[in-house]
């Protein structure tokens, strides 16, 4: 099978004590080491977001409401952890929470048999890719440790969320399931 691995947003903003922090990013980053030294995934993407200059509607009050934190350069890089893996992949810039509209994305959807999500923000960024992935035709792969939202209680509703288009669209699983092929 074609696997994607499409790792999204793992930005140091979400690590623990930042403002936008979530949940075990620590976990998840060690998980994703995992994933890439498998090998399994054909093709392996980063993306991170990072606010646009000139927003339109919601996004233009959000950006103005966290002006502070995106304007701090060092909370956009991507998590120590995972910055030399990232050097090795593409990382493409997304303005919104889904990383489909990204046409590098969207192109490498359209050649994968499954796509592997991993990354944060669970409630936003995750969900809003996978619920894209599934409008795009993609069956997706969703890692249930390789994933961080910002409390235990959000992780678990995106969980229930995504097992319920399960099995035609999507596969909820554990990073030692999918490394063991299940």
């Amino acid at each position: 099978m074609k696997d994607l691995l499409l790792v999204i947003d793992m930005q140091k903003v979400y690590e623990e004590g930042e403002p936008w922090a979530c949940r075990g990013v620590d976990r998840v980053s060690q998980n994703i080491l995992r994933l890439l030294a498998a090998g399994r995934a054909e093709n392996t993407i980063f993306t991170r977001f990072d606010a646009v200059a000139d927003p339109v509607g919601a996004w233009a009050d959000y950006n103005r409401e966290f002006a502070d934190v995106n304007a701090d350069p060092r909370l956009a890089e991507i998590v120590d952890a995972l910055a030399g893996a990232a050097a090795e992949y593409p990382v493409y810039t997304k303005h919104t929470y889904s990383s489909l509209p990204i046409p590098q994305v969207a192109e490498a959807v359209a050649r994968a048999d499954r796509v592997v999500v991993t990354g944060v923000v669970a409630e936003c960024c995750i969900l809003s890719t996978v619920e894209g992935l599934i409008d795009a035709g993609a069956k997706v792969v969703y890692l249930t440790d390789a994933v961080a939202g910002q409390t235990a209680a959000f992780e678990q509703a995106v969980e229930k969320i995504v097992a319920s288009f399960s099995p035609i669209h999507t596969s909820v699983m554990t990073v030692d399931d999918y490394l063991a092929g299940r």
